[in-house]
């Protein structure tokens, strides 16, 4: 007798789901099936209409495991060269962000480190760095450019966080972050620099395939309202997405401008302003709280999160994995930062690396939720609720990683 083919590829039975759908959305005494990578079904384990052998060509028992969407981070500069520490240094001396930048330090002293790396050297630091968030349940990863400044740099460093996402079971979106900050051969000519971030930057890297997105570093130590405009404009005639660094050290206005552009996020947000929390309301762009560089510039001001609320801003939490003013590289601490330090709920800040910070990507459709039709990424954690993950300090319960319907295991995931 002919064997009836089973409707799904793998089913993950007895477990606690965290859809995210709806708050956290839980299921308790779950089931979830994969086919072809994507989510198939997903119910109680009571409305599972057949035996679980019968219905999958492969049966993973969760044992009580709580099950969630991959997490996602949508802010990170991860690809660098070098380390900043002796900053770290200065700012314990009493020297602040801007006056190292002035200095010659900050962002240009990874500049020259990255530009001096070796393609594949680049590679191998940047990949020990993603490892680490892989290993706490991360399965798409946003990488920008922005310690180049020239194309060849920018492209180079692109292509490798486009093979960070072939070599390890990670989704990697890349943003072009050209206006990062002032490249050293355009001293004292901002207006120029940007004009070649928009005529032969921006052409070869769209022409490479390296970007679905352009960010752009808005501030008092780096770019004006004008000169980010022209770079959105720019972006928009290519396709591209826009994404903007706000508000971090003043209240300059470009969260309001990037929202007149639809942009995609808008990130950092200290001195954000209540009528540029209305312009986000009003474009549907997300604010990605950034907790980490908050805490390591020793910020004051907080974003203003209430307001966010009220005006029903979707907030996502991200890391700013960076050499300079954050180097970390554990989502899961941020997800901790972000409530202690910003007041977040842990209901709010796991929404925040998934639903709202697939939204910063513009992969809401496809990620961020378990939902029937999306992407079967998900994190198991041994935690008997999902508000675990945010309650623990410096501790990671993550079990496996599950990438496109794929089991990955710890080994994979660089938990060796």
């Amino acid at each position: 007798m002919q064997q009836t083919e089973k409707p799904w590829d793998s089913l993950w039975i007895n477990g606690l789901l965290a859809t995210q759908e709806d708050g956290y959305g839980l299921i308790k005494n779950g089931a979830i099936a994969s086919k072809d990578g994507k989510i198939a079904w997903l119910g109680p384990m009571e409305d599972l209409r057949d035996s679980p052998e019968r219905l999958a060509k492969t049966v993973y028992d969760l044992k009580g495991h709580c099950l969630t969407p991959g997490l996602i981070d949508c802010h990170t500069h991860l690809v660098y060269a070098g380390n900043r520490y002796y900053e770290f240094e200065l700012r314990l001396q009493g020297a602040n962000y801007e006056t190292i930048a002035r200095a010659g330090g900050g962002i240009q002293s990874t500049v020259m480190a990255t530009r001096a790396a070796t393609e594949e050297s680049l590679l191998q630091q940047s990949l020990a760095r993603a490892k680490a968030l892989l290993a706490e349940g991360v399965t798409t990863l946003e990488i920008k450019s922005g310690y180049g400044l020239d194309l060849e740099t920018e492209l180079k460093m692109l292509r490798v966080a486009k093979r960070i996402g072939e070599v390890l079971p990670v989704t990697v979106y890349l943003t072009f972050l050209g206006a990062h900050a002032l490249a050293p051969e355009f001293k004292n000519k901002p207006d120029e620099y940007i004009a070649a971030v928009c005529h032969d930057m921006l052409p070869e890297i769209v022409h490479a395939g390296l970007a679905q997105a352009v960010d752009v570093f808005c501030e008092t130590i780096a770019f004006d309202l004008a000169q980010a405009e022209r770079i959105f404009k720019t972006a928009r005639e290519f396709g591209l997405a826009v994404k903007c660094h706000a508000e971090q050290l003043s209240d300059s206005g470009s969260a309001r401008l990037a929202a007149e552009y639809q942009a995609l996020s808008v990130d950092h947000l200290e001195y954000l302003s209540e009528s540029s929390v209305e312009a986000l309301a009003r474009s549907g762009t997300v604010a990605v709280l950034l907790p980490g560089a908050f805490y390591y510039l020793r910020e004051k001001n907080i974003p203003p999160v209430e307001l966010l609320r009220q005006h029903k801003v979707p907030m996502a939490v991200a890391t700013d994995c960076n050499p300079g003013t954050s180097p970390v590289t554990s989502l899961l601490l941020m997800l901790n930062m972000a409530c202690t330090l910003f007041r977040l709920t842990p209901e709010e800040a796991l929404a925040g690396v998934t639903r709202h910070a697939a939204k910063a990507l513009g992969l809401d459709k496809t990620h961020g939720t378990l939902t029937v039709g999306k992407v079967a990424d998900f994190a198991i954690w041994n935690v008997e609720h999902p508000a675990e993950l945010v309650y623990y300090v410096g501790f990671n319960p993550l079990v496996n990683v599950v990438k496109g319907g794929n089991v990955c295991h710890s080994r994979v995931c660089g938990n060796e």
